[in-house]
């Protein structure tokens, strides 16, 4: 296998220290025991997407679904994105091989994830240049994960703009849950070199760890026989630090990382006037350093306070930048005479950046520029009937610089019949707004050489944020001891989606274009407008205390048109065409013996016509085996069922198939 050479020594090092006494925090069960809670047990863990607050999957208004650290490890998945293929709702398809990946909720999946808002431990990760989020460059380290914590619908109220289709927190692990060393190393025909190093240790007050982990995936199948360019390496450092006495809660964390990736994109000229594909890679650096304070007081309010800052650094064959982010969030939750929860928050985040114009032909006006957002949030919790009915009602105010003031209100109706019930639901407004690419970029594109046609997008500082109104509910319950189900079911509004118009010709005699050459000119508008509906179900079944059976299955119906004079037919194609219709899993984990572990996960995934992606059925296993408490050895397929199959299309073409993979990783504890 590929070494990483600066992960690996760093590795070492830390691997090689002294261990340090072990601890258990108070609170939730850590990831560690969530595979030996009952199914009752699993609906009480205490979830903080939907409300900042901890709050048990029981009481929460919400199509919420928790994916435990455990799930991952048992899945075999090696990043972040595959892991979400389990999760009702959520469509995960590989766009370019190893590069990125499509995650739609509720559709309107793209290579972007632009209407959903992905958070690491609270932090956003989404990125204000192409609104959305590169999921190869932001990574945890899977042995991290406590949870993955997902929101399906609206979550604009708590988390502000482009929260729109759904939420996905990434929750990692106290560093009270990770003393000692451990230290892992995997391989396969896909990723051909994964490397996992951590130290921790737990003191009296504070505890602390040190991890770093690296990756060398290769190149999927190509349909054309071309060599694949669609590889990708990174490394990372990173670090937390958690202290808890009594009801005060501080943690410190932050992370480093240097990536290369392979890439492929259409570029121009204008003299000559031609196209060409670049096959140079992609370089990326960056990191990122937070602080959160959670503090609980007699009268039974609570502050929370989080800040972090992040750099990200990319350059490419089209075009770079560099991009700074300063983010403050602060809410007050205090019980009020007829509420049990009234809370009031303030947020601001500044984010810098800078583009460097790599081809003449691909720019953004102006070459920097700062985002900012500035907010205000009001919620109230009122229980008509103690433990039994509760109203919510709340908004964010946002000020931001694309599209000025926004708000964002939301009302909730939870009831809960017994202790092991639920029903609920809500009414939401979402906003997402434009982003660079939308309001400043300028590309020019060589369309035909005679006559010689250059295309033109460009971007529109009058853009409106495109508007969401939700209406939604669901229902949980506990049947039996050994039988869970959940359902949930949608009516989503939307209102000025962005799409290109239909264009306007010119002749482009003006340099830089050659003499009588035609210039089709494209921009951004608030084009398109309609609906989307769908239901969601996912049971779990445990019928012994080594099997457990968990199911999903997700339909969705996808119904837009044209706003106003709107003719051009492509963004409308590609909305309708690139989300599944009808979706489904079902994953079985076995525990063979005290030892061993058989887990298999089925996948069936409807076809996505506008990206020319047939349906497809796949098959997932993986066999573990625990040799000791310190030593584990796993094996794991994926794809199993064909030697490849597309998921996404690609531009420029031809489009990447997902090769079948095979996978063994060996872990050491200590």
């Amino acid at each position: 296998m590929v070494r990483l050479a600066y992960v690996t020594l760093l590795g070492i090092a830390l691997s090689g220290s002294a261990l340090g006494k072990s601890g258990q925090p108070n609170g939730s069960p850590s990831v560690q025991d969530l595979k030996s809670l009952s199914l009752q047990q699993l609906g009480e863990i205490e979830v903080t997407t939907q409300s900042k607050e901890p709050t048990e999957i029981w009481n929460t208004p919400a199509a919420i679904y928790v994916l435990s650290g455990d799930d991952i490890r048992r899945s075999g998945v090696t990043n972040l994105p595959d892991a979400l293929r389990l999760v009702p709702g959520v469509n995960v398809g590989r766009v370019s091989g190893s590069r990125n990946w499509a995650v739609g909720i509720r559709g309107f999946g793209d290579q972007y994830s632009k209407y959903v808002l992905v958070l690491i431990d609270g932090r956003s990760i989404y990125t204000p240049l192409f609104g959305g989020v590169l999921w190869t460059i932001d990574n945890v380290m899977l042995e991290d994960v406590d949870r993955i914590e997902v929101i399906r619908g609206p979550g604009g109220t708590i988390w502000g703009a482009d929260a729109t289709n759904g939420v996905i927190n990434i929750i990692t692990k106290s560093s009270q849950d990770t003393p000692g060393n451990l230290a892992s190393a995997g391989g396969g025909n896909e990723d051909q070199d994964t490397e996992d190093f951590r130290y921790g240790r737990v003191g009296r007050q504070w505890s602390y760890r040190a991890d770093a982990f690296g990756f060398v995936r290769s190149p999927e199948f190509h349909i054309d026989g071309q060599p694949g360019y669609d590889w990708s390496r990174l490394g990372q450092v990173g670090f937390r630090a958690d202290r808890k006495v009594q009801a005060n809660e501080v943690t410190v964390q932050g992370d480093a990382y240097w990536g290369k990736f392979g890439d492929a994109q259409s570029l121009s000229t204008y003299t000559p006037p031609a196209a060409q594909i670049s096959y140079a890679s992609t370089n990326a650096s960056g990191g990122d350093l937070l602080f959160r304070e959670r503090r609980e007081f007699n009268n039974h309010s609570d502050i929370y306070l989080q800040a972090f800052w992040a750099h990200d650094h990319r350059i490419g064959s089209n075009f770079g930048e560099d991009r700074d982010t300063f983010d403050l969030d602060f809410m007050h939750r205090l019980p009020t005479f007829l509420s049990q929860r009234f809370s009031y928050g303030l947020g601001g985040r500044l984010s810098p950046s800078t583009v460097t114009q790599v081809v003449p032909t691909a720019t953004f006006n102006p070459l920097k520029k700062t985002d900012s957002i500035y907010s205000a949030f009001l919620q109230d919790e009122i229980r008509f009937v103690p433990d039994k009915v509760s109203f919510t009602l709340g908004s964010k105010f946002e000020h931001n610089n694309y599209t000025g003031f926004e708000y964002q209100p939301s009302g909730r109706v939870l009831w809960t019949p017994t202790e092991t019930e639920t029903i609920w639901a809500a009414i939401s407004r979402a906003v997402r707004t434009p982003d660079r690419v939308d309001e400043d970029i300028q590309v020019d594109i060589f369309a035909l050489a005679s006559p010689i046609v250059f295309g033109r997008l460009i971007g529109n500082h009058t853009l409106r944020a495109e508007r969401l109104i939700a209406y939604e509910g669901g229902y949980r319950k506990l049947v039996r001891k050994d039988l869970y189900l959940a359902l949930s079911a949608f009516h989503n509004t939307y209102y000025d989606l962005i799409a290109q118009d239909a264009g306007t010709v010119s002749v482009g005699s003006v340099p830089p274009f050659p003499p009588s050459s035609l210039l089709v000119t494209f921009q951004y508008i608030n084009g398109i407008r309609g609906s989307t509906d769908g239901v969601e179900i996912a049971p779990q079944w445990q019928p012994t205390p080594w099997c457990r059976l968990k199911g999903a299955y997700s339909y969705l119906h996808i119904d837009l048109h044209d706003q106003g004079t709107f003719t051009d037919t492509l963004t409308l194609t590609s909305l309708h065409g690139s989300s599944p219709n009808s979706q489904a899993v079902l994953t079985s984990q076995f525990d063979i013996t005290k030892r061993f572990e058989f887990d298999a996960t089925s996948r069936f995934v409807g076809s996505l016509p506008a990206q020319k992606v047939n349906a497809y059925v796949t098959e997932d296993a993986r066999l573990g085996w625990n040799a000791s408490k310190k030593l584990s050895l796993s094996i794991a397929g994926r794809n199993l069922l064909q030697p490849h199959h597309a998921e996404f299309g690609i531009s420029p073409g031809p489009d990447v198939s997902v090769k079948r993979s095979i996978y063994a990783k060996l872990v050491w504890r200590r």
